[in-house]
């Protein structure tokens, strides 16, 4: 099943997401579709949230993220209640994008190696380290579950400059090759 990208606006991004029990149902078929999801859209990452889901779950695969010296060593994996637990070394910019912020790429700066425990979609649960591009994608995706988006690590100038854009996609003012979904607007008075 592929489903739609929430877009920037809906209140569901901006949200905390709830932990996974171990007997939500049908987490593998989920895990499945949110890959098929991502990659019809040309993801490298894809969080719950994105999919009007609050619970901390994400996929990723950083192999189109990999340089010709890196390839090979992307990661495909899914998260389960992640816990980023350390993050270290110099951080550094690249420019990021996001499926619910379509048209929209600004440099963000991030640490370059982090630790996080995490569970896979069997419960098992790690702890792994991991670096570069693959970092970055993590941390992407895990400020997805923490309600946090890339935009909110911009600079104030950089938030005015691009305002009128993100409006525009909150409003269903876009151009996107797969399907996504809208925030209601309702003015309060």
């Amino acid at each position: 099943m592929i489903y739609p990208i929430i877009a920037y606006g809906d209140p569901v991004l901006k949200e905390p997401a709830q932990d996974i029990p171990k007997d939500f149902p049908d987490l593998k078929e989920l895990v499945e579709d949110m890959f098929t999801t991502m990659y019809h859209a040309h993801g490298v990452g894809l969080a719950a949230p994105q999919i009007n889901k609050s619970i901390r779950l994400f996929v990723i695969d950083s192999e189109p993220m990999m340089d010709d010296e890196e390839k090979g060593k992307g990661v495909k994996r899914a998260f389960i209640n992640p816990e980023i637990i350390e993050e270290d070394g110099e951080d550094w910019g690249f420019e990021e994008g996001c499926l619910s912020i379509p048209g929209v790429r600004e440099v963000v700066y991030r640490p370059e190696r982090i630790v996080i425990r995490y569970f896979d979609e069997d419960w098992n649960e790690h702890e792994d380290t991991y670096d570069g591009m693959t970092a970055r994608v993590i941390q992407h995706e895990y400020d997805h579950v923490e309600g946090i988006l890339f935009t909110d690590h911009l600079s104030g100038l950089t938030k005015r400059l691009i305002k009128n854009r993100l409006n525009k996609i909150s409003k269903g003012d876009v151009d996107a090759d797969y399907r996504m979904k809208f925030p209601t607007v309702s003015k309060k008075r």
